[in-house]
């Protein structure tokens, strides 16, 4: 049983537009997902359009259950590329022609945004109307007004910024909102209680703050630390003003600060702080190890947080080759002040870093042990170890997926770690995702196939791409803002162990994502 406070009902006698927001994933990731809900309460807040939920498997609309072959528009938020194979799904499903071709004006607009389509929409290209490049709750007010004038006349939209067609291949930039407090926070918030796991989300019971978007650390591996930049914060008074407003509609006394680089805020310990005197307990999803300091671990852990997400990512060797270059004695002052405070620890490590050979693995597993053994129970330290997956618009665009490189690293991890509390992550999943992230137009082909036959690993692999640095790119007509160039100089950086300084502490390196 599902229980739902703060949802949207309207007489649709009353509106002139019907949206289905899809989310092709499960309610609790859907749920969990901040800019979905923020694209939810913005539309809705239009008096002549009503937009519902539609969630994976399902797809009829939450609200109303109305088929979604009989919605207006239907606009995807995708988080994960992984994900992209419920689209089609869902699409199918709901008994809509698959590819844009073969839809005529009786169909929905089907439109697309979210962080891996803003990247590279190639992929579902032939699927998809129009993509939304960058931050949705800039333009979508004006793709429903386009919608209501001129339909699905495709061409009228070719004017809007941050709208790719691919029906045109027309070059469009980034939608970045550049003051975050020009931004959609949501005060009233959808809550949802069920007795059911899958409809009990990640941050249960918690209200959302949007505290910054946006990083300009660097790493070489991160495509939204590309896509996202610069840096934005919001008031931290404000954000207090908005969780108390959050209060009075949802009854939740718990916070999750959101944001790209949460322990980076300005004013971290002042909107703790002022939290806490609100009577609101505080948590967040993780922190970076450079801008956690004991008084925020003491503030985290009075409010009522359990657990700390820390990522160091690799050996000190390594982070320089990723532009993540903490010190060590950093690493461990922040890791033995959280076992002091009594937190448990999940710590995120990447394998497949260029350059990097067995004995770095091995170097690796050590690192690990040592993190683990400080802590009076091992199985209180877990760690996620990942395949790096090479993304668009990032120094790693050109760089290779080496799967039986991965795959042996894996088992060697998995059999020296079996004492401790590690989760590798499936090197074919980490091939698939690197093929959907950095594929072509012609990759839709085989997620396609994948409604009724499972492609094989074969397949996937000959399907790898292959890029030279000085290669015309498939992603090469979306404009994030950060230049090319400096993406090559990036590139030729890692090679040589050379780090690019944080650009908040430094000189301005000329990324080109701002104009400073």
């Amino acid at each position: 049983m599902l229980y739902e406070k703060n949802i949207f009902q309207k007489n649709i006698k009353n509106i002139d537009i019907h949206m289905g927001l899809a989310y092709p994933n499960i309610y609790k990731t859907a749920m969990s997902s901040l800019g979905y809900n923020i694209l939810y309460n913005q539309i809705n807040e239009r008096e002549d359009t009503w937009c519902e939920r539609i969630i994976f498997p399902n797809t009829k609309s939450i609200e109303s259950n109305t088929d979604s072959k009989y919605f207006d528009i239907i606009s995807f938020t995708i988080q994960f590329e992984e994900d992209y194979f419920n689209v089609l799904k869902m699409l199918q499903d709901a008994e809509i022609p698959l590819k844009r071709k073969d839809r005529d004006k009786s169909y929905p607009l089907i439109i697309a945004g979210g962080p891996c389509v803003t990247a590279n929409p190639m992929p579902l290209s032939d699927y998809i109307d129009l993509f939304v490049i960058g931050e949705g709750e800039f333009i979508i007010d004006k793709i429903i007004d386009t919608y209501q004038e001129h339909g699905k006349n495709l061409e009228k939209y070719l004017d809007l910024p941050g709208v790719y067609i691919p029906k045109y291949n027309n070059k469009t930039k980034i939608n970045i909102i550049p003051n975050m407090d020009d931004i959609y926070h949501i005060i009233k918030p959808i809550v949802s209680k069920s007795d059911y796991e899958d409809y009990q989300t990640v941050f249960n019971n918690s209200i959302m703050l949007n505290v910054s978007r946006g990083c300009t650390r660097g790493c070489r591996f991160c495509m939204s630390g590309y896509l996202y930049r610069p840096t934005r914060q919001t008031d931290y008074q404000k954000l207090i003003d908005i969780a108390i407003k959050n209060r009075d509609y949802t009854g939740l006394n718990k916070i999750t600060l959101i944001g790209a680089a949460v322990s980076d805020y300005n004013n971290l310990e002042n909107l703790i702080s002022g939290l806490e005197k609100e009577g609101f307990q505080i948590s967040t999803p993780s922190l970076r190890i450079e801008s956690v300091t004991k008084e925020t671990l003491k503030s985290l852990k009075k409010s009522g947080l359990k657990t700390i997400t820390l990522a160091p990512e690799s050996t000190e060797k390594l982070r320089k080759v990723i532009n993540k270059e903490i010190l060590e004695e950093k690493i461990f002052t922040v890791i033995k002040n959280a076992i002091e405070l009594d937190f448990k620890i999940k710590l995120y490590f990447l394998i497949g870093i260029p350059g990097e050979t067995m004995d770095d693995i091995k170097e690796l597993c050590n690192y690990m042990k040592k993190i683990a053994d400080m802590h009076k129970s091992v199985k209180n330290v877990k760690f996620s170890i990942n395949p790096l997956i090479p993304k668009s618009h990032t120094p790693l665009q050109w760089e290779p997926y080496d799967f039986k490189d991965i795959k042996k690293k894996t088992r060697y991890i998995n059999k020296e770690m079996r004492r401790y509390n590690v989760n590798c992550e499936s090197p074919k999943k980490g091939l698939v995702q690197y093929i959907l992230s950095c594929g072509n137009r012609d990759i839709g082909a085989i997620i396609e196939k994948s409604l009724t036959k499972q492609p094989t690993l074969k397949e996937w692999k000959e399907l790898l791409p292959k890029y030279d640095i000085n290669d015309e790119l498939p992603w090469d007509n979306i404009d994030v803002g950060v230049d090319k160039r400096f993406l090559k100089i990036e590139n030729k950086r890692l090679k040589n162990l050379k780090q690019t300084p944080w650009c908040e502490t430094s000189p301005c390196y000329n990324c080109g994502a701002c104009e400073k």
